[in-house]
């Protein structure tokens, strides 16, 4: 039981804190304190960080799939 509860919890941590780790990237601080604010936030205003945290991880993900997407050169037909 324990062993899956260790895999859901390391599962969610790479897929749901992705945008936080991205924008750590970007702003070049730690991601922890962005989770920390959007759990603050989200208490604070009754949940509305969470549309915008859904939101930036649509668009993350839909960067990701363009950018991964192959073309082919002119001699593949």
């Amino acid at each position: 039981m324990y062993t899956l509860i260790e895999n859901i919890k390391s599962w969610f941590e790479r897929q749901a804190f992705g945008v936080c780790d991205w924008w750590g990237e970007k702003l070049s601080i730690p991601s922890a304190n962005i989770r920390m604010y959007f759990i603050y936030a989200s208490f604070l205003t009754v949940g509305s960080p969470i549309i915008l945290y859904l939101s930036m991880a649509f668009l993350k993900k839909l960067r990701t799939m363009m950018t991964e997407q192959k073309r082919g050169s002119v001699w593949d037909l």
